[in-house]
This record gives C-alpha cells, structure tokens and sequence, in this order.
C-alpha cells in the first residue's frame, strides 16, 4: 500500500459537528477500501484565494493515510460526489531518500 494526503476544502456554511460527520464519512470510506489512516489535521477555516462555488472561504482538513492503490479512482470518485466538498487535493506522499 502507498501512503497518499488528501486535502479537502469543505463548505463554510457547514458547522462543526457537519465537518465531523463529513470527516468520519470520509474515514469510514478507506477503511472499506482496506486503507488505513496515519493522522487527521483539522486546519480550519480560511480564505480561498478565489471565489469557488461563490464561496470566498472553507474549511481546510488534511487526511495522511495508506490505501491500496486498485482502489484510489473509486475513492477519488466517491470524493468528486459528495455536494459537501468545494475542492480535493489527492497527492502520493513520497519516501525521503537516505543520502
């Protein structure tokens, strides 16, 4: 499995225990996949540099995580349908080399 970070830009007219069920969703989503999670940052509200969606700021959470890498399109598909998310940022977290 490869280790992927996911940085996901919530909605801001959502409120706190919104987020949490959305996150919990999202957490409960690779663990179907057989994936795992390394850490949870929650970094808060914040303002986007444009409007996306006509909203001018969201909600910034990153996810670290292991998942296995037949099933990153389908978690990836399953981010793009949920109304919730403005925006996702899916990169593979590589090793740093031993020099």
């Amino acid at each position: 499995m490869k280790t992927y970070e996911l940085l996901a830009i919530f909605k801001p007219n959502l409120d706190a225990e919104e987020i949490e069920k959305m996150v919990a969703k999202i957490s409960s989503n690779i663990s179907e996949f057989g994936g795992k999670i390394e850490s949870t940052d929650k970094i808060g509200r914040k303002k986007l540099a444009y409007d996306v969606q006509n909203f001018r700021d969201g909600y910034f959470t990153t996810i670290v995580m292991e998942l296995p890498s037949d099933k990153v399109a389908e978690f990836k598909r399953q981010l793009r349908l949920n109304d919730n998310i403005l925006r996702t940022m899916f990169l593979e977290v590589s090793k740093k080399a031993n020099v």
